[in-house]
């Protein structure tokens, strides 16, 4: 499995905040659907309020 980083926003109360995470995935399309996964998990978020703008291996 590889490293990836993910990039993008999620909404909070006021507008939007930039996040940079790194991901253990098989490829770009798994470590995508884990980071909206985390991103609930630790926010308390749906998908529509995440926006993966990146994903690239690092």
């Amino acid at each position: 499995m590889s490293v990836y980083t993910v990039s993008g926003r999620f909404q909070i109360r006021e507008g939007w905040q930039a996040f940079e995470t790194e991901i253990e995935a098989a490829n770009e399309d798994v470590a995508e659907e884990h980071t909206y996964s985390e991103m609930g998990s630790r926010h308390n978020l749906k998908r529509a309020q995440v926006e993966v703008e990146e994903v690239e291996a690092a």
